[in-house]
């Protein structure tokens, strides 16, 4: 993972973090996903790819882009995030990063009007196919930048505890 970012709460800036914990069916703790009006909606993580970045700084006429300006949580480099969309229900693709947390992912992170205002004039285009996918945590744990990130295909993590 190259970048974790937590926006503390709406309107206010993204800031970059070296780790933090990934609360099942949450979010990620110190992000406004974590709060309570939120457990269990689809979009407790985002994720954006860090090749997308100098393909949007490109559309924007920029040299580079900040990545906390796009409002994601997790910048990845590496894996195919638009790959990561499920062919089938009972085939789910999920996230895996490092050796504990699973996400599971619910969709495009489609571009917002803050885009405009982050970015610039023509940064909702700009995002267009490349704002990145959102995910549920479905297996939480700590997560931190270095950690490696894998897509797959996995049954759901089980929540059953074994009989002894």
């Amino acid at each position: 993972m190259d970048a974790i970012y937590l926006r503390p709460d709406r309107g206010v800036a993204a800031t970059s973090v070296r780790s933090t914990i990934a609360v099942a069916g949450q979010g990620l703790e110190g992000d406004r996903s974590a709060s309570g009006r939120r457990a269990g909606h689809k979009r407790q993580v985002t994720l954006v790819q860090a090749e997308h970045l100098p393909v949007i700084a490109a559309f924007m006429g920029m040299t580079a882009i900040d990545p906390r300006m796009l409002r994601r949580n997790l910048v990845v480099s590496g894996v195919n995030l638009v790959a990561a969309r499920a062919l089938f229900d009972d085939m789910p693709l999920r996230v895996t990063i490092g050796d504990a947390v699973v996400l599971a992912v619910s969709g495009p992170c489609d571009p917002c009007s803050k885009m405009e205002a982050s970015l610039g004039p023509g940064g909702w285009n700009a995002m267009r196919g490349h704002g990145g996918m959102t995910a549920r945590i479905e297996q939480g744990g700590t997560i931190a930048v270095g950690d490696r990130v894998e897509v797959c295909v996995a049954p759901a993590p089980s929540t059953a505890v074994a009989a002894r």
